[in-house]
């Protein structure tokens, strides 16, 4: 073979080669979204979905990250639980996905942990949820119970003088877990087992008459009474409703929810649940310059000038610009080099200050407490005077007090027990333990 022709050959290859490296280059980061769309939780989950497809847009339109566009890959788990784990499962092995935004429910979410741990997948989670979890794949941008729970209950107890407790919630994990965290606090700071109200009931449940009647006759004891709603999903329309019906206002019995934020208010004619209180890290009144632009944004995105934004659309916000941010500080979207790169990575959140993902891979976030207007939106009663950062493991149970977790090197554990120096089962693993 002549030169000539080694070097045409040689050329050629080089050119092919360059060829596929460019294509690799340019082969969109892929972002799986894990929200319901139908089913019960579909009231809430919806509007997940389509933040994370305006934040792609956006991000896409700034050039996307690394050079490469973003593309969203969207399943409908619809509000049943094993199924979250078969979505999550095609996302990560079928559409090969290199992130996921996703999940509400703590028992979907321990749904997917053993799958997202077993394909070593990334999941943002935007929801409050109980703690006692910590997993290397998963960043927990929403509240832990220290970021939502006790504040509101200190809120109650300090500011109104409550009492006497009723802890209603939505029969899963989350409501469970956090109840049985807020019962050991109450009792901690002197209040009767006699005082403590607990009651739970099905996702969609819908007759509330008497229940609500006997939470109007647990606080009439003489002694000031609340209600911590861990209800969720589409229940509490007609919780709320019932309120109304049977005339228990803000000043008699004020309930304050962990799930109620202004799309579920929305729903409803809030004229007689003014008062009435929830405790999240964000409100959509917050005064705040990147509110208002975030606000904007939604608006034009939906078309609708009445759409609302809420909490854990907050909480998507700071974990896709995290997930932004991380992917650029490792060069890659490499699964592992973005958890290493993601430990310390600080944005904006939309109150006015900063969130930053700390070694247990959970943020630091406000504090807020909002008093429902007859408008549908919140005024913001009470707030911390900085940030709290997330706490995986409960200093009010027993068998947490000891544990933390830290995913840096070369600790690289989530359950830490600190008594005995000892890393115990991942998070997914014990997930998979509990669901046998």
């Amino acid at each position: 073979m002549s030169l000539k022709k080694h070097v045409k050959l040689g050329l050629s290859a080089l050119a092919l080669s360059i060829s596929f490296n460019s294509m690799a280059a340019e082969d969109p980061i892929k972002v799986g979204i894990l929200h319901s769309l139908s089913g019960t939780m579909a009231i809430s989950e919806t509007v997940l979905k389509d933040t994370v497809e305006m934040l792609i847009e956006q991000q896409n339109a700034k050039g996307g990250v690394l050079g490469r566009q973003m593309e969203a890959v969207v399943v409908d788990p619809a509000s049943n639980w094993p199924l979250f784990a078969e979505k999550a499962r095609e996302l990560l092995a079928q559409e090969k996905v290199d992130v996921i935004f996703g999940n509400w429910t703590s028992v979907s979410r321990k749904s997917v942990l053993p799958v997202v741990e077993e394909l070593n997948g990334l999941l943002f989670y935007p929801v409050q949820y109980e703690g006692e979890e910590s997993s290397e794949n998963v960043f927990y941008t929403g509240a832990a119970p220290n970021q939502q729970a006790i504040p509101a209950v200190n809120y109650l107890m300090n500011e109104i003088g409550v009492e006497r407790w009723v802890l209603a919630g939505t029969d899963y994990v989350y409501p469970r877990t956090t109840n049985k965290i807020l019962e050991t606090y109450l009792m901690d700071m002197g209040v009767a087992k006699e005082d403590i109200m607990i009651n739970y009931t099905p996702f969609g449940h819908s007759d509330w008459q008497n229940i609500v009647s006997d939470i109007k006759r647990f606080g009439s004891a003489g002694k000031k009474t609340a209600v911590v709603s861990t209800i969720n999903g589409d229940a509490n329309v007609p919780f709320y409703r019932e309120l109304g019906n049977q005339g228990i206002s803000a000043s008699d019995i004020p309930v304050v929810a962990f799930s109620v934020g202004e799309q579920e208010l929305s729903g409803i004619d809030t004229g007689p649940l003014v008062g009435h209180l929830a405790a999240w890290n964000y409100f959509m009144s917050v005064d705040n310059d990147a509110n208002y632009d975030f606000i904007d944004q939604w608006i034009e995105h939906t078309g609708n000038e009445q759409a609302v934004t809420n909490d854990p659309m907050e909480a998507h916000y700071i974990g896709f610009n995290m997930y932004v941010e991380a992917v650029k500080k490792a060069g890659t979207t490499d699964v592992d080099a973005v958890k290493d790169a993601i430990i310390g990575v600080t944005v904006p959140n939309l109150t006015g200050g900063y969130a930053a993902m700390m070694p247990n891979h959970h943020i630091t976030k406000p504090v807020l407490i909002g008093e429902i207007q007859d408008n549908g939106q919140f005024s913001v009663v009470w707030e911390t005077s900085g940030l709290v950062a997330g706490d995986a493991w409960s200093d009010y149970l027993p068998g947490s007090r000891d544990m933390i977790a830290d995913w840096r090197k070369p600790m690289f554990c989530g359950t830490f027990n600190t008594a005995t120096g000892t890393c115990g089962a991942s998070a997914g693993e014990m997930a998979a333990e509990e669901a046998e």
